[in-house]
């Protein structure tokens, strides 16, 4: 017997002859929210009816495996014109369940996905900002970028503008090789500074939401790996639930794309790591040992990932125990790089002595 649910009703089926049938409401709204229901992937109390009481039964989704093993099933001979649907009522139900979906409360993860990419891009316009007032207050006080660096350099910028007060307020007496800007250079200079730092501003308060966020929707991974990896392996893999469905192996290399495909068209070596080089235990360790380390981590980061997504208990720090426990195992094991194969003499041809 094969479990089939079409946009109009349930029904079991023997071959293609139906056995009994459920049909939904003919009411648009209320028809609206069944499919809305089996859109969230939720079983319908139709679906429960026809296969209470049935062994060895089969069906036609995978959101209902509680109810039975899922199977391919032909069901274009079930049309709705025989049990009093028509193409109008259906037409009417999916607008209502277009503004249905569309007005239901978005996912912490899809707003931490545009927190994460609103906070790569404030990250990039700071430095390129940071780079251009470097080089355009260079000019006025070039000693200042070995006095202070980022925000400090920028307030400092913003708040006095001349090398003498910025002299005063740091406490020191040099003499600086730069030139005298006119009042209407520094001025442009120091409204250049006041837009870097309230960049700043922007990233710290961004840097807040997207930990606050991370915090609440997968503990677990932020634990293992933090926030910020934690947000941008997410952003990467398109959602918490996503990136719960991902291999480690694919977990691994979320970011690192380009090289992939390089290595894939060219031969060229393929990537060890994505954005997980980020991690500490991972860029801080011998050359020889990231692939290692990058590959546990990665099998934790998608054990952690599939608790937060399917509501598990909070086991991030036992996993970071047990990762920790395999760096320090691949640092005993793997303690000197390994030996390249000796290159073959080269042969001598003919005549050669």
């Amino acid at each position: 017997m094969m479990l089939v649910t079409k946009w109009f009703g349930a029904f079991l089926c023997d071959g293609r002859r139906v056995v009994e049938h459920r049909l939904l409401p003919r009411d648009p709204d209320a028809l609206a929210s069944k499919l809305a229901e089996m859109q969230r992937g939720g079983v319908l109390p139709e679906e429960k009816e026809l296969a209470e009481g049935r062994e060895r039964l089969s069906v036609a989704e995978r959101r209902q495996f509680t109810l039975g093993k899922p199977g391919m099933f032909d069901s274009s001979f079930i049309r709705p014109e025989d049990y009093g649907f028509d193409q109008a009522l259906m037409r009417e139900a999916m607008i209502r369940l277009a503004k249905l979906r569309t007005s239901e409360p978005i996912p912490r993860d899809r707003s931490l996905v545009q927190a994460i990419r609103s906070l790569d891009d404030v990250i990039e316009t700071a430095n390129l900002m940071s780079e251009r007032l470097h080089e355009w207050y260079g000019m006025h006080f070039p000693e200042l970028g070995d006095l202070a660096r980022d925000r400090r350099y920028a307030e400092l910028i913003s708040k006095h503008g001349h090398r003498d007060a910025i002299l005063e307020d740091l406490g020191l007496d040099i003499e600086s090789i730069g030139a005298d800007f006119s009042d209407g250079d520094m001025a442009a200079v120091r409204g250049l500074a006041t837009t870097l730092v309230g960049l700043y501003d922007d990233r710290d308060r961004t840097e807040a939401y997207v930990s606050e966020i991370v915090d609440g929707i997968c503990p677990n991974v932020n634990a293992l790996v933090g926030g910020p990896i934690a947000a941008r392996l997410i952003s990467l893999a398109g959602g918490l639930d996503r990136l719960a469905t991902l291999p480690a192996s694919t977990v691994q290399m979320l970011g690192a794309e380009k090289a992939m495909f390089r290595h894939l068209k060219s031969g060229k070596r393929p990537p060890k790591h994505g954005i997980i080089y980020q991690h500490p235990e991972v860029h801080r360790s011998p050359r020889w040992q990231r692939g290692k380390i990058s590959r546990a981590l990665a099998c934790k980061i998608s054990i952690a990932s599939r608790i937060d997504a399917y509501g598990g208990e909070f086991r991030g720090d036992k996993l970071n125990g047990e990762f920790m426990a395999r760096v320090r195992e691949i640092a005993e094991k793997y303690p000197d790089p390994p030996k390249r194969p000796a290159r073959g003499k080269r042969k001598k041809g003919p005549g050669r002595r």
